[in-house]
Protein backbone atom coordinates (compact mmCIF):
# COMPACT_ATOMS: atom_id res chain seq x y z
CA UNK A 1 0.00 0.00 0.00
CA UNK A 2 1.44 3.36 -0.85
CA UNK A 3 1.97 5.99 1.68
CA UNK A 4 -1.30 8.40 2.34
CA UNK A 5 -0.04 11.86 1.04
CA UNK A 6 -2.13 14.66 2.70
CA UNK A 7 -2.37 18.21 2.38
CA UNK A 8 -3.17 21.01 5.02
CA UNK A 9 -4.28 24.44 4.89
CA UNK A 10 -1.49 25.57 7.64
CA UNK A 11 -2.12 29.01 8.09
CA UNK A 12 -3.53 29.26 11.15
CA UNK A 13 -1.07 26.41 12.73
CA UNK A 14 0.44 27.95 15.91
CA UNK A 15 -1.52 30.95 14.94
CA UNK A 16 -3.24 33.25 17.76
CA UNK A 17 -6.57 33.21 15.21
CA UNK A 18 -8.24 31.32 18.85
CA UNK A 19 -10.32 28.17 18.54
CA UNK A 20 -9.41 28.16 15.07
CA UNK A 21 -5.91 28.04 15.77
CA UNK A 22 -6.09 25.74 18.63
CA UNK A 23 -7.76 23.20 16.10
CA UNK A 24 -5.32 23.38 13.74
CA UNK A 25 -2.44 22.94 15.94
CA UNK A 26 -4.21 20.90 17.74
CA UNK A 27 -4.92 18.56 14.82
CA UNK A 28 -1.03 18.46 13.89
CA UNK A 29 0.11 17.86 17.40
CA UNK A 30 -2.46 14.73 17.56
CA UNK A 31 -1.30 13.12 14.02
CA UNK A 32 3.07 13.50 15.06
CA UNK A 33 1.71 11.04 17.70
CA UNK A 34 -0.53 8.69 16.03
CA UNK A 35 1.04 5.51 14.16
CA UNK A 36 0.61 5.00 10.37
CA UNK A 37 2.35 5.70 6.91
CA UNK A 38 1.50 9.05 5.74
CA UNK A 39 3.26 12.15 4.66
CA UNK A 40 1.68 15.37 5.30
CA UNK A 41 2.07 18.32 3.75
CA UNK A 42 1.62 21.41 5.63
CA UNK A 43 0.76 24.48 3.00
CA UNK A 44 1.14 27.83 4.21
CA UNK A 45 1.57 31.80 2.96
CA UNK A 46 4.48 32.14 5.48
CA UNK A 47 7.16 30.75 6.55
CA UNK A 48 7.24 27.76 9.44
CA UNK A 49 6.84 28.85 13.14
CA UNK A 50 9.71 29.01 15.33
CA UNK A 51 8.62 26.47 17.88
CA UNK A 52 6.70 23.94 15.49
CA UNK A 53 8.77 21.08 15.84
CA UNK A 54 7.93 18.31 12.93
CA UNK A 55 8.74 14.77 12.49
CA UNK A 56 9.98 13.36 9.54
CA UNK A 57 6.15 12.86 8.08
CA UNK A 58 5.48 16.26 7.99
CA UNK A 59 6.97 18.80 5.73
CA UNK A 60 6.40 22.33 5.74
CA UNK A 61 5.74 24.17 2.14
CA UNK A 62 5.49 28.29 1.95
CA UNK A 63 3.79 29.90 -1.00
CA UNK A 64 3.38 33.86 -0.13
CA UNK A 65 0.63 35.48 -1.63
CA UNK A 66 -1.01 38.94 -1.46
CA UNK A 67 -4.55 38.21 -1.18
CA UNK A 68 -6.00 35.27 1.13
CA UNK A 69 -8.60 34.44 -1.18
CA UNK A 70 -6.67 33.92 -4.37
CA UNK A 71 -4.48 31.79 -2.04
CA UNK A 72 -7.12 29.47 -0.70
CA UNK A 73 -8.99 29.19 -4.10
CA UNK A 74 -5.82 29.44 -6.62
CA UNK A 75 -2.30 28.32 -4.63
CA UNK A 76 -2.91 26.12 -2.22
CA UNK A 77 -5.26 23.57 -4.16
CA UNK A 78 -2.75 23.50 -7.28
CA UNK A 79 0.06 23.13 -4.75
CA UNK A 80 -1.61 20.09 -2.99
CA UNK A 81 -2.55 18.86 -6.70
CA UNK A 82 1.11 19.09 -7.60
CA UNK A 83 2.27 17.07 -4.51
CA UNK A 84 -0.16 14.20 -5.47
CA UNK A 85 -1.88 15.07 -2.08
CA UNK A 86 -5.05 12.06 -1.96
CA UNK A 87 -6.31 14.47 0.84
CA UNK A 88 -6.78 18.09 1.01
CA UNK A 89 -7.91 19.50 3.94
CA UNK A 90 -8.68 23.01 5.12
CA UNK A 91 -11.66 25.02 6.39
CA UNK A 92 -15.06 26.42 5.68
CA UNK A 93 -14.53 27.34 1.94
CA UNK A 94 -13.31 24.71 -0.16
CA UNK A 95 -11.94 25.19 -3.69
CA UNK A 96 -13.82 23.51 -6.94
CA UNK A 97 -9.60 22.98 -7.86
CA UNK A 98 -9.21 20.36 -5.06
CA UNK A 99 -11.92 18.23 -7.08
CA UNK A 100 -12.80 14.79 -4.75
CA UNK A 101 -10.08 15.16 -2.61
CA UNK A 102 -11.79 17.76 -0.42
CA UNK A 103 -12.41 18.00 3.14
CA UNK A 104 -13.55 21.27 5.20
CA UNK A 105 -13.67 21.18 8.26
CA UNK A 106 -16.84 23.63 9.99
CA UNK A 107 -16.41 24.71 13.59
CA UNK A 108 -20.15 25.74 13.59
CA UNK A 109 -22.82 27.74 11.63
CA UNK A 110 -23.30 30.64 14.17
CA UNK A 111 -23.62 32.94 11.19
CA UNK A 112 -26.65 31.06 9.99
CA UNK A 113 -28.13 30.27 13.28
CA UNK A 114 -27.69 34.15 14.71
CA UNK A 115 -27.02 36.19 11.41
CA UNK A 116 -27.39 39.57 13.83
CA UNK A 117 -23.85 38.30 15.70
CA UNK A 118 -21.99 39.35 12.59
CA UNK A 119 -20.94 42.09 11.02
CA UNK A 120 -23.18 42.12 7.65
CA UNK A 121 -19.74 41.63 5.50
CA UNK A 122 -18.76 38.58 7.25
CA UNK A 123 -22.23 37.45 6.93
CA UNK A 124 -22.40 37.07 3.62
CA UNK A 125 -19.24 35.67 3.00
CA UNK A 126 -19.24 33.24 5.51
CA UNK A 127 -23.32 32.50 4.04
CA UNK A 128 -22.33 31.97 0.38
CA UNK A 129 -18.65 30.50 0.96
CA UNK A 130 -19.36 27.37 3.59
CA UNK A 131 -22.71 25.89 2.06
CA UNK A 132 -20.60 26.05 -1.33
CA UNK A 133 -17.90 24.67 0.09
CA UNK A 134 -19.66 21.60 2.31
CA UNK A 135 -21.47 20.87 -1.66
CA UNK A 136 -17.83 20.52 -2.98
CA UNK A 137 -16.48 18.89 -0.05
CA UNK A 138 -16.37 14.80 0.17
CA UNK A 139 -16.25 14.81 4.55
CA UNK A 140 -17.50 17.59 5.98
CA UNK A 141 -15.68 17.61 9.42
CA UNK A 142 -17.69 19.00 12.61
CA UNK A 143 -16.41 19.43 16.00
CA UNK A 144 -19.27 18.35 18.26
CA UNK A 145 -22.67 16.19 17.82
CA UNK A 146 -24.18 19.62 18.51
CA UNK A 147 -22.00 21.15 15.47
CA UNK A 148 -22.74 18.39 13.03
CA UNK A 149 -26.38 18.50 13.46
CA UNK A 150 -26.82 22.04 12.91
CA UNK A 151 -24.70 21.76 10.17
CA UNK A 152 -26.38 18.77 8.80
CA UNK A 153 -29.63 21.13 9.62
CA UNK A 154 -28.56 24.21 8.01
CA UNK A 155 -26.33 23.14 4.89
CA UNK A 156 -28.89 20.19 3.09
CA UNK A 157 -25.64 19.23 1.11
CA UNK A 158 -24.15 18.08 4.50
CA UNK A 159 -26.11 15.52 5.34
CA UNK A 160 -24.57 11.99 4.83
CA UNK A 161 -20.58 12.84 4.61
CA UNK A 162 -20.48 14.42 7.96
CA UNK A 163 -18.63 13.06 10.75
CA UNK A 164 -17.58 14.69 14.20
CA UNK A 165 -13.97 14.89 15.40
CA UNK A 166 -13.76 16.45 19.10
CA UNK A 167 -11.67 19.07 19.94
CA UNK A 168 -9.29 18.83 23.33
CA UNK A 169 -7.78 21.00 25.33
CA UNK A 170 -4.11 22.72 24.04
CA UNK A 171 -1.00 21.16 25.18
CA UNK A 172 0.20 24.62 26.05
CA UNK A 173 -2.69 25.47 28.80
CA UNK A 174 -0.91 23.54 31.99
CA UNK A 175 -2.64 23.74 35.98
CA UNK A 176 0.08 26.02 38.28
CA UNK A 177 -0.16 26.04 41.38
CA UNK A 178 -2.87 28.13 43.11
CA UNK A 179 -0.69 30.05 45.54
CA UNK A 180 2.04 31.15 42.34
CA UNK A 181 -0.69 31.63 40.22
CA UNK A 182 -2.59 34.02 42.30
CA UNK A 183 1.23 35.92 42.79
CA UNK A 184 1.87 35.93 39.00
CA UNK A 185 -1.62 37.34 38.06
CA UNK A 186 -1.19 40.00 41.43
CA UNK A 187 2.07 40.92 39.79
CA UNK A 188 1.76 40.92 36.20
CA UNK A 189 -2.37 42.14 36.19
CA UNK A 190 -2.70 44.24 39.52
CA UNK A 191 -5.62 41.90 40.42
CA UNK A 192 -5.41 41.39 43.96
CA UNK A 193 -8.17 39.36 45.45
CA UNK A 194 -10.56 36.81 44.73
CA UNK A 195 -12.23 37.15 41.26
CA UNK A 196 -13.71 35.47 38.27
CA UNK A 197 -12.69 35.05 35.06
CA UNK A 198 -14.32 35.29 31.58
CA UNK A 199 -12.59 34.48 28.08
CA UNK A 200 -13.21 35.40 24.84
CA UNK A 201 -13.31 37.93 21.85
CA UNK A 202 -15.33 40.80 22.28
CA UNK A 203 -18.21 39.51 19.88
CA UNK A 204 -21.42 39.51 20.28
CA UNK A 205 -21.58 36.24 19.96
CA UNK A 206 -19.70 35.71 23.35
CA UNK A 207 -22.28 37.69 24.85
CA UNK A 208 -19.10 38.81 27.43
CA UNK A 209 -21.21 41.58 28.32
CA UNK A 210 -23.52 38.95 29.99
CA UNK A 211 -20.97 37.86 32.39
CA UNK A 212 -20.07 41.46 32.89
CA UNK A 213 -23.03 42.63 34.62
CA UNK A 214 -23.71 39.43 36.38
CA UNK A 215 -20.61 40.12 38.27
CA UNK A 216 -21.65 43.38 38.42
CA UNK A 217 -24.96 41.70 40.24
CA UNK A 218 -23.49 40.48 42.88
CA UNK A 219 -24.53 41.33 46.55
CA UNK A 220 -21.67 43.91 48.05
CA UNK A 221 -20.44 41.13 50.33
CA UNK A 222 -18.58 39.56 47.62
CA UNK A 223 -15.21 41.31 46.78
CA UNK A 224 -14.84 39.71 43.58
CA UNK A 225 -13.79 41.56 40.87
CA UNK A 226 -14.47 40.12 37.02
CA UNK A 227 -10.83 39.79 34.57
CA UNK A 228 -12.22 40.01 30.88
CA UNK A 229 -9.54 38.43 28.83
CA UNK A 230 -9.03 37.89 25.13
CA UNK A 231 -8.85 40.07 21.64
CA UNK A 232 -10.88 42.85 21.39
CA UNK A 233 -13.58 42.36 18.99
CA UNK A 234 -16.67 44.93 18.34
CA UNK A 235 -19.75 45.49 20.26
CA UNK A 236 -20.31 46.91 23.44
CA UNK A 237 -16.95 47.49 25.72
CA UNK A 238 -18.57 48.51 28.59
CA UNK A 239 -16.61 46.44 31.61
CA UNK A 240 -19.20 47.87 34.51
CA UNK A 241 -18.65 47.97 38.08
CA UNK A 242 -16.67 45.00 38.82
CA UNK A 243 -14.84 44.08 35.16
CA UNK A 244 -11.36 44.75 34.48
CA UNK A 245 -9.75 44.05 31.16
CA UNK A 246 -6.85 42.32 30.88
CA UNK A 247 -6.28 41.84 26.73
CA UNK A 248 -4.48 39.24 25.14
CA UNK A 249 -2.68 37.69 27.69
CA UNK A 250 0.02 35.13 26.93
CA UNK A 251 -0.82 31.25 27.42
CA UNK A 252 1.60 30.70 30.95
CA UNK A 253 -0.37 33.98 32.22
CA UNK A 254 -3.66 32.47 30.94
CA UNK A 255 -2.51 28.85 32.75
CA UNK A 256 -2.57 31.47 35.46
CA UNK A 257 -5.99 33.10 35.66
CA UNK A 258 -7.35 29.88 35.79
CA UNK A 259 -5.40 28.34 38.14
CA UNK A 260 -5.98 30.96 40.46
CA UNK A 261 -9.88 32.40 39.37
CA UNK A 262 -13.11 31.54 41.87
CA UNK A 263 -15.05 30.38 39.04
CA UNK A 264 -14.52 30.74 35.20
CA UNK A 265 -18.03 32.25 33.48
CA UNK A 266 -18.94 30.59 29.76
CA UNK A 267 -22.02 33.05 28.73
CA UNK A 268 -21.67 32.75 24.93
CA UNK A 269 -24.86 32.78 23.04
CA UNK A 270 -23.36 29.81 20.87
CA UNK A 271 -20.74 27.62 20.18
CA UNK A 272 -19.97 25.06 17.80
CA UNK A 273 -17.53 23.05 20.68
CA UNK A 274 -16.29 25.41 23.32
CA UNK A 275 -12.53 24.50 24.17
CA UNK A 276 -11.53 27.45 27.15
CA UNK A 277 -14.04 25.34 29.11
CA UNK A 278 -12.06 22.74 28.57
CA UNK A 279 -8.69 24.98 29.66
CA UNK A 280 -11.34 25.82 32.92
CA UNK A 281 -11.33 21.88 33.99
CA UNK A 282 -7.38 21.55 33.07
CA UNK A 283 -6.75 24.15 35.83
CA UNK A 284 -8.85 23.41 38.12
CA UNK A 285 -11.48 26.37 37.61
CA UNK A 286 -15.35 25.83 38.23
CA UNK A 287 -17.37 26.65 35.70
CA UNK A 288 -20.82 28.22 34.84
CA UNK A 289 -21.61 27.88 30.97
CA UNK A 290 -24.72 28.63 29.37
CA UNK A 291 -26.75 26.24 26.69
CA UNK A 292 -25.34 27.95 23.97
CA UNK A 293 -24.85 25.61 21.18
CA UNK A 294 -22.15 23.08 22.02
CA UNK A 295 -21.25 24.04 25.78
CA UNK A 296 -23.03 21.09 27.45
CA UNK A 297 -22.58 18.40 25.29
CA UNK A 298 -18.69 19.44 26.25
CA UNK A 299 -19.58 20.49 29.73
CA UNK A 300 -21.50 16.94 30.86
CA UNK A 301 -21.71 16.85 34.33
CA UNK A 302 -18.93 19.07 35.03
CA UNK A 303 -20.45 22.56 34.99
CA UNK A 304 -23.31 24.61 36.20
CA UNK A 305 -25.22 24.84 32.79
CA UNK A 306 -27.30 28.10 33.05
CA UNK A 307 -30.41 28.15 31.16
CA UNK A 308 -31.37 31.61 31.18
CA UNK A 309 -29.77 34.61 29.38
CA UNK A 310 -31.04 36.80 33.00
CA UNK A 311 -27.94 38.37 34.34
CA UNK A 312 -29.70 37.89 38.14
CA UNK A 313 -30.00 34.28 37.35
CA UNK A 314 -26.64 33.90 36.76
CA UNK A 315 -25.69 35.88 39.97
CA UNK A 316 -27.54 34.09 41.87
CA UNK A 317 -26.12 30.67 40.50
CA UNK A 318 -22.43 32.61 41.25
CA UNK A 319 -23.55 33.12 44.78
CA UNK A 320 -24.88 29.98 45.45
CA UNK A 321 -21.31 28.35 44.27
CA UNK A 322 -19.25 30.72 45.76
CA UNK A 323 -21.24 30.37 49.67
CA UNK A 324 -20.50 26.44 49.14
CA UNK A 325 -16.71 25.22 49.16
CA UNK A 326 -17.97 21.64 48.65
CA UNK A 327 -19.90 22.60 45.50
CA UNK A 328 -17.18 24.53 44.26
CA UNK A 329 -14.82 21.36 45.25
CA UNK A 330 -16.64 18.88 43.38
CA UNK A 331 -17.18 20.96 40.25
CA UNK A 332 -13.49 21.01 39.91
CA UNK A 333 -12.99 17.16 40.52
CA UNK A 334 -15.64 16.59 38.11
CA UNK A 335 -13.87 18.91 36.07
CA UNK A 336 -10.43 17.51 35.67
CA UNK A 337 -12.05 14.29 34.96
CA UNK A 338 -13.69 15.51 32.68
CA UNK A 339 -11.08 17.28 30.34
CA UNK A 340 -9.34 13.71 30.23
CA UNK A 341 -12.12 12.79 28.31
CA UNK A 342 -11.12 14.67 25.39
CA UNK A 343 -7.44 13.88 23.41
CA UNK A 344 -5.89 15.76 20.24
CA UNK A 345 -4.59 11.79 19.99
CA UNK A 346 -7.92 10.65 19.37
CA UNK A 347 -8.99 13.74 17.27
CA UNK A 348 -5.66 12.61 14.65
CA UNK A 349 -6.87 9.19 14.90
CA UNK A 350 -10.70 10.04 13.87
CA UNK A 351 -9.15 12.37 11.29
CA UNK A 352 -7.05 9.86 9.28
CA UNK A 353 -10.01 7.80 8.96
CA UNK A 354 -11.31 10.27 7.20
CA UNK A 355 -8.57 10.92 4.76
CA UNK A 356 -7.97 7.53 4.52
CA UNK A 357 -12.00 7.03 3.00
CA UNK A 358 -11.32 10.31 0.82
CA UNK A 359 -8.01 9.44 -0.38
CA UNK A 360 -9.37 5.52 -1.40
Amino acid sequence: MSKLRIAIDARLVFGTSTGDSTYWTGLVEGLQNAAGDFHVFLISRGPKPSGLVLDQRFEWISRPSSSSRWWSMVQFPLMARKLAARAIHTQYSLSPLVGKRGITTIHDVSFLIGPEWFKPRDRIVLSRSVPMGVKRARRVIAVSETCRKEIEDYILAAKGKTVVTYNACPSWIQAVDRVAATERVSAELGIVGPFLLTVGTRWPRKNMGLAIDAAGALADRYPHVLAVTGKYGWGDDGLGRRGRAVGYVSSELLSCLYSSADLYLAPSRHEGFGIPILEAFRCGCPVICSSGGALPEVAGDAALVQETWDSMDWASSMEMLLDDPSKLRNLRDRGLLREKQFSWLETAEQTLKVYREVAA
